[in-house]
């Protein structure tokens, strides 16, 4: 029998047309499942849910995916990620927490919620640092602070900025790298592909334009890759790593992670791995009778 998977989008992407490909050369039925369009009942799923075998969420907007995902969890409908693993994710605090946790290697950070006790933060790490905010992906927003004077300009437009979330001030030391930093793509902590990101820049997120190139995962980076993974509640991932002279540390794990970029640069095939795993995930859930691709 093929699998019913719903797909949750705002908006397909190139990473999502991989996936409905692969769905659908594997002769899936998809249910594409447009958040902007939807309505969710608290009392029972709608019937267009009703007969899922699994739902991938690939939400851009951090509130869709994280009222979504609660919503399918509520009608009984297995869901990756999990909504638990998307919360930790989707904020940097809890992020980094878990990550502290779980003994992960990460970067020093501090949190204030006034201009006054942030400036104190960011004067204790010294200049650089890094400010950046709760919720956001692809680099933006971040700020890499020189002096004083940048620090107090930077922390009152925040202020001002209205959001609660600006006024959660998210102070991280400056971490010295090599130019480049690491995207591991994982499930369950399993890497499936990786990538690294170089730039000139400061800031190497490939959507910021940095280049990429294949990253073969070592023993230590594979097993912060499973640690980081454990750590909030495993599932589909994007691990972010930058090297140090101490050795590798683990700045971001990152929930609806975007594997274009990876796929070009890497000889996996990271769709139909994740396809693999949704066929095993659906098997595990009950629908027996699915013949998982070798």
């Amino acid at each position: 029998m093929t699998l019913k998977v719903g797909i949750l989008y705002s908006r397909i992407r190139k990473d999502e047309k991989l996936l409905l490909s692969e769905l659908r050369e594997r002769d899936h039925e998809v249910e594409k499942i447009d958040v902007r369009k939807q309505t969710f009942d608290i009392g029972e799923a709608p019937e267009a849910f009703a007969d899922l075998d699994v739902v991938v969420d690939r939400c851009l907007a951090t509130s869709r995916s994280l009222y979504a995902t609660q919503f399918f969890e509520a009608y009984g409908i297995p869901v990756v990620n999990s909504n638990e693993t998307a919360d930790i994710c989707a904020d940097k605090v809890k992020n980094s927490l878990a990550l502290e946790k779980a003994g992960v290697p990460t970067p020093a950070t501090k949190v204030a919620f006034t201009k006054e006790t942030a400036l104190e933060a960011i004067e204790d790490f010294g200049y650089p640092c890094v400010l950046k905010p709760v919720v956001g992906s692809w680099g933006r927003l971040m700020a890499k602070i020189d002096s004083r004077d940048a620090a107090e300009a930077i922390l009152e437009h925040k202020a001002t900025l209205g959001h609660y979330e600006h006024k959660v001030f998210y102070v991280q030391e400056f971490v010295e790298k090599p130019g480049r930093d690491i995207r591991v793509v994982a499930i369950d902590g399993e890497p499936v592909a990786g990538m690294v990101r170089s730039s000139d820049h400061w800031i190497t997120n490939a959507a910021k334009g940095a280049e990429t190139d294949v990253f073969e995962p070592d023993d230590e980076a594979a097993e912060l890759v499973e640690k980081a993974s454990d750590a909030v509640g495993g599932g589909l991932l994007g691990i972010d790593l930058m090297e140090t002279a101490d050795g590798y540390t683990v700045h971001e794990v990152n929930h609806t992670v975007e594997f274009k970029a990876l796929n070009d640069a890497v000889e996996t095939d990271v769709a139909s791995t994740v396809v693999d795993w949704l066929e095993e995930k659906a098997a595990e859930n009950g629908a027996e009778e699915v013949e998982v691709t070798p």
